[in-house]
């Protein structure tokens, strides 16, 4: 397929914002591209919880049951183990959606799920391997960008252009946006440990002896995230991938001689945590959603499903602004408007969690006890719907109010 030169919407990036912006918009017969820098979405220790309010989304657009057909595991409750005490901290068989569980599923299944749903639709177009390199800016307006595919450079031009690539946004960069950046306390390092079928029943967090690591059951092995200080991973690395093996047993013994799996540091990912936002996600011509426009902590998972709502409300307020004509400014400043408010609460319950909880663990080096307010949420029933509704729906979650009016290819 010929690279395009005109579209009216083309997205940078095909993470869970724009594939899922470029899938509602086609839907509503809006011509769209979006652009994946990768040749697939096969990208291991990315985002991989799918909450009750993204499923709600699946229902709303009759995907739900061919949805869950890919692989996936059901959450309905969120256990951590703090020394040797287990809790239930999470609930989310209460809250107020047509799936009361979350989903664990690997992106790429997400993704490509989504890609597939989109390219039902004869305006729908994503192109792999293709990278925006920048922006064309005419009088101050953002008309399009310059893309790289292999060898080749292009140029796509847009009515509007979203930025949907990420915390390393090369579109809100290229735009002048200005980020606020937000302290964090830790970085995480993923991981891959093989499971057995006699392992131990899926416990989401443990924490000990100022260590914390999540373990999410891929069924024949661990994703694993471990948690440090931040910044103290070249250290790490001094001291030797033994040390490092030995600061996981101590937490999850029962891992074995399993960690030698880890052979060196090439089999370790650090994911250098971001908390950020942008003070505008607008520019005339150019919009920005999902990680571009606030890059979240992966306290709770929410980041995808963040982006996902994103999409919905841009998708919601761009479509009749392009019946309209053309969207306006003030249409990319509502969008805005609409996520900011549930943005700014869930990173600021992720911020203060990290400060007031999180980022004191590293210090500690005995044996650890929950803190008051986690084992009187474990011991009420009730007080466990809360982080459940927090983390399962969250504030102020979107509905499709697109139509589906494209006809299917």
């Amino acid at each position: 397929m010929p690279v395009p030169t005109v579209t009216r919407c083309c997205i940078a990036g095909g993470g869970p914002a724009g594939v899922m912006l470029g899938f509602l918009l086609a839907r509503a017969g809006i011509d769209v591209v979006v652009l994946e820098k990768h040749a697939d979405f096969f990208r291991d220790f990315r985002g991989d919880t799918i909450h009750p309010s993204t499923l709600q989304l699946m229902h709303e657009l009759g995907l739900l049951d061919a949805f869950l057909t890919r692989p996936h595991q059901e959450i309905r409750q969120f256990r951590a183990q703090i020394g040797d005490t287990l809790l239930t901290v999470a609930d989310m068989t209460h809250v107020p959606t047509f799936c009361k569980f979350l989903v664990l599923m690997p992106q790429w299944e997400f993704l490509n799920f989504l890609a597939e749903a989109g390219r039902r639709y004869p305006s729908f177009r994503l192109l792999m391997e293709t990278t925006v390199t920048d922006l064309i800016i005419e009088d101050g307006v953002v008309r399009g960008v310059r893309t790289q595919t292999g060898d080749v450079p292009g140029e796509i031009r847009a009515e509007l252009i979203v930025g949907a690539d990420g915390r390393g946004s090369t579109v809100r960069a290229a735009a002048g946006l200005e980020v606020l950046e937000i302290g964090v306390p830790m970085d995480v390092l993923w991981m891959r440990v093989s499971r057995r079928p006699d392992d131990p029943a899926q416990v989401l967090g443990r924490i000990d002896y100022g260590k914390m690591m999540v373990m999410l059951d891929r069924g024949d092995y661990w994703q694993c995230a471990y948690a440090i200080r931040k910044g103290a991973f070249d250290a790490m690395q001094s001291a030797g991938i033994d040390a490092f093996r030995g600061e996981i047993l101590s937490l999850v013994p029962w891992l074995g001689e399993r960690v030698a799996e880890l052979r060196d540091w090439n089999d370790v990912k650090l994911l250098t945590v971001t908390v950020d936002r942008l003070r505008e996600w607008y520019r005339p011509g150019l919009l920005c959603i999902g990680d571009a426009a606030h890059a979240m902590s992966p306290i709770g998972g929410v980041g995808i499903n963040l982006a996902v709502q994103d999409a919905v409300a841009a998708a919601n307020v761009l479509y009749p602004a392009f019946v309209r004509g053309l969207p306006a400014t003030s249409d990319l400043a509502a969008v805005q408007r609409r996520r900011t408010f549930p943005m700014k609460i869930i990173q600021g319950i992720q911020v203060a969690v990290q400060n007031g909880f999180l980022g004191r663990i590293f210090d500690i080096k005995t044996k650890m006890k929950p803190p008051l307010a986690v084992r009187l949420i474990a011991a009420v029933p009730l007080l466990r719907r809360i982080p459940g509704y927090l983390v399962g729906v969250g504030v102020r979650p979107e509905h499709i109010r697109t139509p589906e009016v494209a006809h299917h290819a």
